[in-house]
């Protein structure tokens, strides 16, 4: 199977958890797509559900497929909320923000009684940080950020270079919250929480990619088949 096929097969796993009238966080990336996807299938086949998208492209998907779109404004509480990851720990540990998404993943997974998190078995490490961080800053001051991140950084035992984010062109890239993204090339992440809550402090750092105690469950696919971490029942 490619990992393609793997993704599927995971994001089809979730959709067995949907039921009739859930208030639905979907999520952005490559592996979401596949569950937005299937989701359309059934939606047009009667399924009655309420989302709320974590991103523009996302709520474009939905849109398209008609599947019945809200905002956390309207429906504030969200029963489920599934979406990728680019990397999980055993600890449902997550980095997530390679999609520059990661803000509004963050706000919609806090508003959910439950967030699954739908993967191919390549994104299970044993420590987080072969991924690059994302931390999502204002425009305003980056250069200052830019330091009090690297010495938050450093102050909680890692160590690496931050690259600012561009697009294809080379123009910076810009969130769909008119910011900028600094990622962070650390190999590991020695203190997760740690790290998380020390970036969480700088002025000027809107977001970061790290999601901790937030996932209730994993569904990972792989050669072998579905590997299910935590509550994914």
């Amino acid at each position: 199977m490619t990992a393609d096929d793997l993704k599927k097969l995971a994001a089809a796993r979730a959709l067995e958890l949907v039921r009739p009238g859930m208030r639905l966080g979907l999520g952005t990336g490559s592996t979401a797509k596949h569950f937005v996807d299937l989701l359309g299938q059934r939606v047009a086949a009667g399924l009655d559900v309420i989302c709320v998208a974590t991103s523009e492209a996302t709520q474009a998907q939905a849109l398209a497929l008609a599947i019945p779109m809200s905002t956390l404004d309207e429906t504030p509480e969200l029963d489920l909320t599934v979406d990728g990851a680019d990397e999980i720990d055993s600890a449902l540990r997550l980095i997530k923000g390679g999609g520059a998404a990661h803000l509004r993943e963050k706000i919609v997974a806090a508003a959910s009684a439950r967030m699954i998190v739908i993967a191919d078995d390549s994104k299970l490490v044993e420590r987080l940080g072969r991924f690059p961080l994302p931390i999502e800053v204002v425009p305003f001051g980056l250069e200052a950020t830019r330091r009090a991140v690297a010495a938050a950084i450093a102050g909680c035992g890692s160590a690496g270079e931050l690259v600012l984010r561009k697009r294809p062109d080379g123009a910076r890239l810009v969130t769909d919250n008119g910011n900028y993204i600094l990622d962070a090339h650390l190999g590991a992440i020695a203190q997760p929480e740690a790290l998380a809550l020390a970036l969480g402090q700088v002025p000027g750092v809107v977001e970061h990619g790290l999601f901790i105690g937030l996932a209730s469950g994993a569904i990972l696919a792989g050669a072998d088949g579905l590997r299910l971490l935590g509550a994914t029942g």
